[in-house]
């Protein structure tokens, strides 16, 4: 059994946009490394943050079931967590389907919980080159592309998701983004909209990164999605 004590920080019981598709509830597990300046999720950076023990995030979930697709991990970064296959396999008990959301900062314990996950929302954080300046750590770069390659092994249905930040990025180095993932095998994309600390967007979507851009993704992959902020 695991411990009573661990890094939860909250639960979202329904939420419609975590897994495009379904309706899931979102558990959220306190503690990430990184620093991106867009992180909508800042208060859960400390793993102190977590205050729910999992007996009653599993009780939650249990009342649900019939009602809910799936369960999906998100963060903070979940696979800091070492109970975190515990948890999903808890959760597969249920009869709940398993979804993750990670920065891919953790390679090695991504592949350990790879198998039991049926969905990854991969944070892909910018173009080869740029990604430790989105993070403001030295080193993020090769453990995301790892983890790239980690998700497309596994067999799980995968969407890689990038949040545009202008300050830090540029409208050409989307394309070669885009590229990159393509010829890695990435069928399913998301651009998603930065906002600051305050909530608000970080530029105007009318004007930045262009409809150029936007048209060169979705001819790209099989399935694109811009998400506004």
């Amino acid at each position: 059994m695991a411990s009573p004590l661990l890094p939860l920080a909250g639960i979202e019981p329904f939420s419609s946009c975590d897994w495009p598709g379904r309706l899931v509830a979102t558990v959220f597990v306190a503690g990430c490394p990184w620093r991106c300046g867009y992180c909508h999720n800042p208060d859960l950076q400390a793993r102190s943050a977590g205050v729910l023990g999992w007996g009653s995030v599993q009780s939650m979930l249990a009342a649900r079931v019939g009602f809910l697709d799936g369960v999906v991990f998100s963060g903070g970064e979940p696979t800091l967590a070492p109970q975190l296959a515990e948890w999903m396999q808890d959760a597969r008990r249920l009869g709940l389907a398993i979804g993750l959301h990670t920065a891919g900062i953790y390679p090695q314990r991504l592949a350990a919980v790879a198998g039991l996950v049926d969905w990854i929302g991969l944070d892909i954080k910018a173009a080869p080159g740029g990604v430790d300046a989105v993070t403001g750590v030295a080193g993020s770069e090769a453990r995301m592309w790892q983890a790239l390659d980690v998700a497309l092994e596994s067999g799980a249905a995968l969407e890689c998701r990038t949040t545009l930040d202008p300050r830090v990025m540029t409208a050409d180095s989307l394309y070669r983004l885009a590229d990159t993932l393509q010829a890695k095998g990435v069928t399913h994309a998301a651009l998603q909209q930065g906002r600051d600390g305050k909530g608000q967007p970080l530029f105007d979507a009318a004007q930045w990164p262009g409809r150029a851009v936007l048209d060169y993704w979705q001819q790209s992959f099989a399935h694109f999605a811009w998400r506004a902020a």
